[in-house]
């Protein structure tokens, strides 16, 4: 029988959307093509060349999201610090702070509490939704 991670008792997550997790450090929000078209019916009016022009930059073979100097994702209001797209944001996003790199030990959850006031308070989700979710995005 499998032995039941740390959490297998549920974390408490609502996104307070303060675009926190949206700035600082230069990194990387991966896009998929599905991704970019459901940004760019947002965005662009359905125009997903001039989105991609716009918006997103190639990495390797994988794409990302452009991001200002400082670090500041493309989408992030720099008046209102809230994400422009919240509604299409991509799976990275959304599945934020259900990462393995969030999940691994309880002392990276409680680094994630820190850095976000949404972990650790709001909603409770169980153990199945936070696998599906930690699933999605290997980060």
């Amino acid at each position: 029988m499998a032995e039941l991670p740390w959490y297998s008792g549920g974390l408490r997550f609502t996104c307070t959307q303060c675009g926190d997790c949206c700035s600082g450090s230069p990194g990387f929000v991966w896009v998929k093509q599905e991704e970019i078209e459901a940004l760019a019916e947002l965005v662009t009016a359905g125009d997903v060349d001039a989105f991609e022009d716009q918006y997103v930059r190639r990495v390797g073979i994988r794409k990302s999201l452009k991001e200002f100097p400082s670090g500041d994702c493309v989408f992030l209001d720099a008046k209102s610090r809230r994400c422009t797209v919240y509604s299409a944001r991509p799976e990275q996003c959304r599945t934020w702070p259900f990462w393995d790199s969030n999940l691994r030990r309880p002392a990276d959850w409680e680094a994630a509490k820190r850095a976000c006031p949404g972990c650790g308070q709001g909603k409770l989700h169980d153990l199945a939704q936070i696998e599906d979710q930690r699933k999605v995005v290997k980060v």
